[in-house]
């Protein structure tokens, strides 16, 4: 077993969620980007989903200003359930409720600024305290069975380290992503050797990008604290896992499933054609009016 692993099970999830969401003005004027709607669930609502079939029971929404409406969702409807009830909408009223389980938790932290992704991370350690936690960026919608984060979570286990998520991508992207190097241990899972953030495709070490999952040991916040800010004082948190794979395992894990970029209109967009033609009430009749666009 390695030095640092902790053996408690993962049951915290932080969600940076205190981002204006710049690329999806005007419509996140006022409303969260991770509200925005997949068919007929928030992205937020997706990440929540993953992490709680994954088997976290505390969910940490590092916020800020506007994001209300994400505690709200949340948080239970008293007059919307009480409607639903009076009219014997019980379908509905399930549907409501399943949320959040009532053995989730759901905890809120004000980013007060925004320095960035190690910066919002940092914001949650009081709540993580010494255990293991997972992190996930709605932005990134992962589709996979299982779900995303519980193959990481088996990973985790296995291989007594902190984990990230990785994709091959066209290097030509490179400058997009934090990049990984390091030996492929098992299939799909890398021992990192190193870790640079958003690296111009010449300077980049391979094409594994990190993506918005990560399950990693608290001693990163150490690292988060010590590293220096960059442009705008963002404090990366690549840097942060820079400087923790020096001291303790970790592995980059290339999953099964399929990410949508919901930070970009177009991955936006392509997960709500491929959810739609999925969704049990609409997806016969959708892909049918798609058949009718291939047709004109």
């Amino acid at each position: 077993m390695s030095l640092h692993f902790s053996s408690k099970k993962v049951t915290k999830a932080v969600f940076p969620v205190a981002g204006f969401g710049t690329r999806f003005l005007p419509a996140t004027k006022a409303s969260p980007k991770e509200m925005l709607n997949v068919v007929d669930k928030p992205l937020i609502q997706y990440a929540v989903d993953e992490a709680i079939a994954a088997g976290i029971t505390e969910l940490i929404f590092v916020t800020g200003r506007s994001k209300r409406a994400i505690e709200d969702h949340f948080d239970k409807a008293y007059e919307l359930e009480a409607a639903l009830e009076a009219k014997n909408k019980q379908d509905l009223l399930h549907l409501v409720r399943s949320v959040k389980p009532d053995n989730v938790d759901c905890v809120y932290i004000r980013q007060s600024e925004p320095l960035g992704l190690g910066h919002a991370v940092l914001c949650a350690e009081k709540l993580v305290g010494d255990e293991p936690f997972a992190i996930i960026l709605a932005d990134d919608l992962l589709d996979g069975q299982p779900p995303v984060l519980s193959q990481m979570l088996k990973v985790h286990e296995e291989q007594e380290g902190s984990v990230l998520a990785v994709e091959k991508i066209d290097p030509s992207k490179s400058s997009s992503y934090g990049i990984i190097s390091g030996k492929e241990v098992q299939q799909g899972i890398y021992r990192l050797d190193g870790i640079v953030e958003k690296p111009k495709p010449a300077d980049a070490p391979s094409n594994l990008a990190v993506v918005g999952r990560y399950v990693l040991s608290s001693k990163i916040f150490d690292h988060i604290r010590n590293v220096k800010p960059g442009a705008g004082g963002e404090i990366q948190l690549t840097d942060a896992i820079a400087a923790l794979l020096k001291d303790e395992p970790v592995f980059g894990y290339e999953y099964d499933g399929v990410r949508y970029d919901c930070g970009s209109k177009l991955g936006y967009l392509k997960a709500s054609v491929d959810f739609a033609l999925r969704h049990p009430e609409v997806g016969e009749d959708f892909a049918e009016y798609l058949k009718s666009w291939s047709l004109k």
